[in-house]
């Protein structure tokens, strides 16, 4: 519960709610919604032979039973279940996944259609009659008249269900869930009724979950992803209605596209900045492809907080932004000046990463400084964890001074970086300073800990344990020579990594940016920083650079 937080405990139903949630059943869908995204054919073909996997965990069921009939490894894994994420995935497997599909919902809806406490929290529900619209045209059309009413009968029950709730969830992921399906409730089962105050609730999201630049205010990715989807769905779903689409709609959707586009990576998906994982390429290409117009290209993007070069193909991301303000921070990292480096379509250097699918004890772990590519001073987190109290979650606060600044001369650009997060404990701050060449061959960087001139000497004396960690994505093969770290990437290219600090070392880490929990490698320079340095000189000044080897 200390990691699932309120959202993730039981509900209760009064015989009030249960008397608000039953009603009339529609008598169909005037217009069916299409998904958009594409479905993941590799997981609806495992689905299909019963192994049913969500991160580390699997299970294996027999001829075609559902999972619920079953033990669940977690709640965690269960919460995935309920959810049906993966309807649209067996869906996609023809007449017989089509036929398993409609089975595995109407078996749900038999024992948990009427309440369950664990699968009728707002968020998990919201998501679950997301993905039943989604799959409306299949799944609301096939079978005996009056197996049809009875799945309507439950949407309906669940549609209500979550409108009651609605007002007094703290969820902000489940709000935005719960306004898009009013949204879709209006103009595919009620021709229109209820779809301003719909609006109303979906507008004030947008402002709330959307910043200026067009990033998502949790600075995710992969959320500003998905929240792009939807939208492009509920416009779709618009211009089935023959109704226009709100003006505010297109104009997140323009946002939010530029974003996107400024967070792709060569080989399609994106960086796992904070809780956003490495999302499908064939999805960013499906809401990229609904744009009227090629997104807005550009290199900083102020109100989220990150600077991108870009040279020859060789891409660097840099995170210089805030932690985002309550609630919004609730799933969000302490990696203050962690970078992503690719090559192409390679990756070279990331984090930890996230993914949903990931076991919660993980994703908890991987939000830690220590699992991004940054300075870690005393294995203490650059912006320390705070409790939500109203959640129940934990945040990062701050990392505070937190800046970066960008110059270019002669097609060469600087960042120059630095936060003020060990200042309170350590009095010093952290300093990144990055160069990348202008053929993109070489990315040259220096990090140090400075005492500030203003606070003179501090009382600390003895020297501070501190670590310089490159987290190598899981593609990279990395091999310790004589004077350098050689890399290798996916694609075959060859870099080397080269410092002037002796007792660079390549360790063990993780990643779980691909949905499941993979070994990878680290390159760990580590040291003792001098508490009254002026981060000129070592050990508190540390340089470092990447070099492409040139192809023979």
């Amino acid at each position: 519960m200390r990691l699932a937080g309120i959202s993730g405990q039981d509900i209760a139903a009064s015989p009030i709610h249960r008397l608000k949630i039953s009603g009339a059943t529609p008598d169909g869908f005037s217009i069916y919604p299409d998904p958009i995204a594409p479905p993941d054919h590799m997981r609806g073909e495992s689905l299909m032979k019963d192994v049913w996997r969500i991160g580390a965990d699997k299970i294996e069921m027999n001829e075609g039973l559902p999972p619920w009939t079953a033990p669940l490894p977690s709640r965690h894994f269960a919460d995935r279940v309920h959810r049906f994420d993966w309807l649209a995935d067996v869906f996609a497997q023809g007449e017989a996944g089509a036929e398993r599909a409609c089975y595995l919902v109407d078996d749900w809806m038999a024992n948990f259609g009427r309440f369950n406490g664990f699968a009728w929290r707002i968020g998990c529900a919201g998501d679950r009659v997301w993905n039943w619209m989604l799959c409306g045209s299949m799944l609301f059309t096939r079978g005996e008249p009056a197996e049809i009413e009875r799945r309507l009968e439950t949407l309906a029950r669940h549609l209500r269900h979550i409108e009651a709730l609605q007002p007094d969830c703290v969820d902000f992921i489940a709000r935005w869930r719960v306004a898009c399906v009013m949204v879709l409730e209006s103009l595919c089962l009620k021709e229109g009724e209820g779809l301003d105050e719909a609006l109303e609730l979906l507008e004030s999201e947008c402002t709330a979950q959307i910043l200026p630049d067009g990033g998502h205010v949790t600075r995710a990715p992969a959320r500003g992803l998905r929240t792009m989807l939807d939208l492009c769905v509920l416009a779709d779903a618009f211009e089935k209605a023959g109704r226009p689409v709100p003006d505010f709609m297109t104009k997140w959707i323009e946002r939010l596209g530029g974003m996107v586009a400024f967070f792709r990576s060569g080989d399609g998906a994106l960086p796992p900045f904070n809780d956003s994982d490495e999302s499908l390429p064939q999805i960013v290409d499906a809401v990229l492809g609904r744009m009227k117009s090629k997104p807005r290209g550009f290199m900083v993007a102020p109100k989220s907080g990150f600077h991108k070069i870009l040279k020859a193909g060789t891409c660097l991301i840099l995170d210089a932004g805030e932690a985002p303000a309550q609630p919004f921070g609730d799933g969000a990292h302490a990696g203050a000046l962690t970078f992503e480096f690719q090559d192409g379509e390679s990756r070279l250097v990331t984090s930890c990463g996230f993914s949903p699918e990931a076991d919660i004890d993980w994703r908890a772990a991987v939000r830690r400084t220590g699992a991004h590519s940054t300075l870690v001073l005393a294995t203490e987190d650059s912006a320390p964890f705070q409790r939500n109290e109203e959640t129940g979650l934990t945040f990062p606060e701050g990392p505070e001074g937190i800046f970066a600044k960008r110059m270019e001369e002669n097609e060469e650009i600087w960042l120059d970086a630095q936060h003020g997060g060990y200042k309170r404990l350590f009095g010093l701050l952290h300093r990144r300073r990055l160069f990348m060449s202008s053929d993109g061959s070489r990315l040259t960087g220096e990090d140090s800990l400075a005492r500030p001139l203003s606070q003179g000497p501090g009382k600390l004396e003895k020297p501070i344990p501190f670590a310089v960690r490159f987290h190598l994505h899981p593609t990279v093969s990395a091999t310790m020579k004589d004077s350098y770290i050689r890399l290798r990437t996916d694609s075959g290219d060859i870099w080397h990594f080269k410092t002037s600090h002796s007792g660079a070392k390549l360790e063990k880490t993780v990643y779980l940016s691909r949905g499941v929990v993979e070994k990878s490698r680290q390159i760990v320079l580590s040291g003792r920083a001098d508490p009254n340095s002026d981060g000129s000189t070592p050990p508190n000044c540390l340089r470092w650079a990447f070099l492409k080897e040139e192809a023979e």
